[in-house]
């Protein structure tokens, strides 16, 4: 029977790495933003390099940055501004809604799950839950579902065909009241700023 080893020395397992790339690649881009400089530059002075995923998330939330902000600062007005959010709130949502639009073989479901560890790990009480809300809404938009056979078209049939008007168009076969459309859910509230952004 072999030994067991001390938990200490134990290697992390994959979840446990990607979830350091993440929370690397926060304070990644969290330190660019509060310094005002490219991620590259915050790069070049590093003593060592990240993980390969933490540079990946970082260069590309940076490569992308103008098409998120677009996206996230739609999705959080007219309530809030995108540059009103705490800034760690404002990156791990950076960093979400580019491996949603970027990274398509990446699990959905993982993507947000490790937004929301972020948030509960370096955001206040609120960012979870906020998080979660701004990120299901890009998720929607960065990857909706797909789309289904097409509809069949004509008429079923037990009913007539319609008579042509005398413009001789002849109206729709039934029309679906915008009405009919489940209720899009309200964005949770966004945490308080904070003093640093």
């Amino acid at each position: 029977m072999t030994p067991r080893r001390p938990a200490g020395d134990l290697e992390p397992t994959e979840a446990e790495s990607r979830r350091a790339a993440r929370e690397r690649a926060l304070e990644l881009l969290y330190e660019a933003e509060a310094k005002g400089a490219t991620v590259a530059d915050v790069l070049a002075e590093l003593p060592l390099a990240p993980d390969a995923l933490a540079r990946e998330l970082a260069q590309g939330v940076e490569a992308h940055r103008e098409h998120i902000d677009e996206v996230l600062a739609r999705l959080v007005a007219p309530r809030w501004s995108l540059a009103r959010l705490a800034s760690v709130d404002r990156a791990v949502l950076r960093i979400g809604a580019y491996e949603l639009f970027e990274v398509p073989d990446r699990s959905q479901a993982l993507v947000i799950n490790e937004a929301v560890v972020l948030a509960r790990r370096f955001g206040s009480d609120d960012s979870p839950r906020f998080v979660n809300g701004v990120l299901s809404s890009v998720a929607a938009e960065a990857r909706p579902p797909a789309a289904g056979p097409p509809p069949e078209v004509g008429l079923p049939d037990d009913r007539p065909p319609a008579e042509a008007g005398p413009s001789g168009d002849v109206p729709p076969a039934e029309a679906v009241s915008s009405d009919d459309a489940p209720p899009t859910p309200p964005l949770p509230s966004p945490p308080a700023p904070s003093a640093e952004g």
